[in-house]
């Protein structure tokens, strides 16, 4: 059976509807790589500003107080590290992005899975649409928002959001699924209203889910904002692929490390982060 006109046919249906989209709606786009590049651009400017022992001296402190003083120290020498390797300015347009990434991720997917949670018909019909999100090559994301948006942060930044927000709105909606029943009727025997029944009771509980899922959108953020450097993003990613062209091997692995470093300090922190917050819902209820 020959599919090839059919191939054809849908292959020039999806690049029309893009022309089309990049024709009559063009203006909407350009908006939105405005709006995501002045986000961009501003986390950038706030991380750039002090000087990079400034920003060091901090990630220990948060470190510090986040696990121990051995990783707070740890995390502050390993920043001075990527400054030491001339990767600094590279980190910080990393970090800028991961960080607005996940902003943006954030606030689509935490309301998005509380109803899920609370509504069991959306969460059956999110399901297959996060299974074909998680499931589809990260680079699928990079093309059609290079086509609308050209290339740049905007397009890194809308290709991760993607990523991002799945394992979010997956752990946001396990967490509220997660409170025990004799809980639940203990709330409807005191006569809460949904509200003080969300807040008092649903959302100590879901906290600790909620905070797995922030690691991972973040995770996952890191992982797409390399790949994104080919779309002239900036950042470790892009340092990377102009290292695979010219097979400068050493900056390569100077900026695999870099990568590292920043990944490691945010994983620890927010597991930390959720760590504590689990404690701290356990204490209210």
């Amino acid at each position: 059976m020959d599919n090839s006109a059919f191939i054809d046919g849908f292959d020039t249906a999806i690049d029309n509807a893009l022309f089309w989209l990049g024709d009559h709606a063009g203006f909407l786009f350009d908006g939105a790589r405005a709006l995501l590049e002045g986000l961009y651009d501003a986390i950038l400017w706030l991380v750039l500003l002090p000087p990079f022992y400034v920003i060091a001296a901090l990630a220990g402190v948060i470190g510090w107080r986040a696990l121990n003083l051995w990783f707070g120290i740890s995390s502050a020498a390993a920043l001075a590290f990527c400054a030491a390797m001339g990767l600094w300015s590279d980190t910080m347009e990393t970090l800028a992005l991961v960080i607005a990434a996940v902003v943006i991720a954030l606030a689509i997917s935490l309301p998005v899975g509380t109803l899920a949670g609370l509504m069991p018909r959306l969460d059956r019909a999110l399901t297959p649409v996060l299974d074909l999100i998680q499931t589809m090559p990260p680079y699928i994301y990079l093309l059609p928002s290079i086509a609308l948006l050209g290339f740049g942060p905007a397009t890194a930044l809308v290709a991760t959001v993607i990523v991002a927000v799945p394992p979010a709105i997956r752990l946001t909606a396990l967490g509220i699924r997660m409170t025990p029943q004799e809980f639940i009727e203990l709330g409807q025997a005191l006569g809460l209203s949904r509200s003080q029944m969300f807040f008092k009771i649903r959302l100590p509980f879901a906290v600790p889910s909620i905070m797995a899922g922030i690691n991972q959108s973040l995770m996952m953020a890191f992982g797409m904002v390399v790949i994104a450097g080919i779309v002239g993003s900036g950042g470790l990613g892009a340092t990377i692929y102009g290292a695979i062209r010219t097979l400068d091997i050493a900056t390569s692995i100077n900026a695999s490390i870099a990568i590292v470093i920043l990944t490691m300090i945010l994983d620890r922190v927010t597991q930390s982060a959720g760590q504590g917050a689990a404690r701290a819902g356990k204490e209210r209820t």
